[in-house]
């Protein structure tokens, strides 16, 4: 990491990487500065291995509920930079499993089976062991998805500023002229029940509403004139993938929950820590903490078999002063009024605080697999930055109001749909898994079982036909995770479309 050493604190070396990422990226994908000298803000947010770099993301803007039911799957709902970038992991985890898949194929054609798959494995994932591999078992039949990340991989999140919601509601109340906790009347314990157990729009909190309810989940924060929005905050999401792990739907079926597939670490500037909160939104005494012990599926007790389990996360920081060296484009600190002086006095004039807005694009640039991937899966985007810090690039974006830029979200189309939508990433999954066609990479039968048979639309596919596959299994972690995490409301509305959405129907010009 040029100058950074290994006595350098992990950290520092994880933020030095995702800054260096950043500043190689066109400037067509940063936030701008104006002639006034005015100037955009906007989070980032970078997820990292030990071996190598994922993702780098921007982005701070989410959709409207009523906007939901409009975007077909081509449209992001959450475009806040955490958000984005666990998305942008998955999609780099899909690519990587095709990739592997289809070097399997080319390596030894004419030799499929175990041997030929053991002789192929990337720098990140590798074939699962199945039962086959046992003496005492006569037929290999995986009791997993057939793939897991490298037991050496550690997952790291690195973001310039404190998630939204219950982790940084310290540092929102500390940012007050008077930064009491509001009193507000107590409500009774029927109501208080129900409204845990129901949630509703009225009980689903304002990002920065209520300062004195702690501990509970809360939407995405807005401008007060704003239509608001179901998504959920990053500390509630970010809580969540606790229980469920990294893995997506989609990657889900691929890729089993070993404890790699889980956030190691979430590096944050220092000026940007509450221990107080992030101990109680994501520690193991927390909020979280009646889900200890628990596993999914509960008839697993070997804590080294797959499983969806609660794995907290520990919080890593990084010198203010090196952040503040590195990032350019932080939130504005506010700058409290300085008390009336005498007429005696002199106080010399504070300097005014510096012009700046949010900006409202999002950049979004992933690692290339490790092997080559055939066209008809991978998404076009890196020829404009086909490398970025001599690494490879395998996605690039830019982002504005949840789709690519230069296309308009109430019309996207195919062609203006993120690679990171729901249905560019189920359709990437349904390409991997299909059965071996012109344009598929799938051969093999353990793969290709993953894909959900005859699923018309978005929720079918989503949805698991039994309690006991490992789509259900997840489901049903994700559920007892979000009763424990009070006031968890659906952002439904966007699961009744197909992969119709992505058929081109316009008239190319000639």
């Amino acid at each position: 990491m040029d100058s950074e050493t290994l006595d350098t604190p992990l950290s520092s070396r994880i933020a030095s990487l995702v800054h260096a990422h950043f500043d190689a990226l066109p400037a067509r994908s940063k936030p701008s500065t104006f002639p006034d000298g005015s100037r955009e803000w906007i989070p980032m947010t970078g997820i990292v291995a030990v071996k190598g770099n994922f993702a780098v993301v921007l982005g701070a803007k989410c959709l409207s509920a009523s906007h939901i039911p409009r975007c077909n799957g081509l449209v992001l709902h959450d475009c806040h930079a955490e958000i984005l970038a666990i998305r942008a992991f998955n999609y780099w985890l899909l690519t990587e499993c095709s990739g592997l898949l289809s070097q399997e194929k080319q390596s030894t054609p004419d030799s499929p089976g175990s041997k030929a798959r053991q002789s192929s494995n990337s720098s990140f994932i590798q074939r699962r062991k199945t039962t086959g591999d046992r003496e005492d078992s006569p037929q290999p039949k995986p009791e997993w998805p057939p793939f897991e990340i490298q037991s050496d991989i550690n997952i790291y999140m690195y973001c310039t500023c404190a998630p939204c919601g219950d982790g940084s509601m310290e540092l929102c109340m500390a940012a007050q002229e008077d930064a009491t906790p509001w009193e507000i009347p107590q409500q009774s314990s029927s109501t208080s029940q129900e409204s845990d157990e129901i949630p509703t729009e009225e009980t689903f909190l304002d990002g920065r509403a209520h300062f004195s309810l702690l501990g509970i989940v809360r939407r995405k924060p807005s401008r007060t004139d704003a239509e608001s929005t179901r998504s959920k905050s990053c500390s509630d999401k970010l809580a969540l993938r606790q229980v469920s792990s990294l893995l997506s739907c989609e990657t889900s079926r691929l890729v089993a929950p070993t404890k790699n597939a889980y956030m190691a670490g979430l590096v944050l500037p220092e000026e940007e820590i509450s221990q107080v909160a992030c101990e109680r939104s994501f520690g193991e005494n927390g909020r979280m903490k009646a889900l200890a012990g628990h596993s999914w599926p509960s008839t697993i007790n070997d804590e080294t078999e797959p499983s969806f389990r609660f794995h907290p996360f520990r919080i890593l920081s990084v010198p203010t002063e090196k952040v503040s060296a590195l990032w350019g484009f932080a939130k504005p600190k506010p700058i409290p009024c300085p008390a009336v002086s005498t007429e005696n006095e002199k106080t010399p004039n504070p300097q005014p605080p510096r012009k700046s807005k949010p900006g409202n694009a999002s950049a979004v640039w992933t690692l290339a697999p490790s092997y080559y991937v055939p066209s008809a899966t991978m998404e076009i985007g890196s020829k404009a930055v086909p490398t970025l810090r001599r690494s490879k690039t395998g996605l690039y974006e830019t982002i504005i109001n949840g789709v690519k830029q230069g296309n308009r979200a109430s019309a996207p189309g195919a062609q203006g749909a993120s690679a990171l939508s729901r249905a560019k990433l189920w359709a990437l999954f349904h390409n991997i898994t299909s059965e071996p066609t012109s344009g598929s990479t799938c051969d093999d039968s353990e793969v290709a079982s993953e894909e959900t048979p005859k699923a018309s639309t978005y929720q079918e596919f989503k949805t698991a036909s039994s309690g006991g596959d490992p789509l259900g299994i997840r489901m049903q972690a994700r559920l007892d995770a979000q009763r424990v995490l009070k006031g968890w409301m659906p952002n439904s509305g966007d699961e009744a479309w197909s992969l119709n959405v992505l058929a081109d129907t316009k008239k190319r010009k000639r």
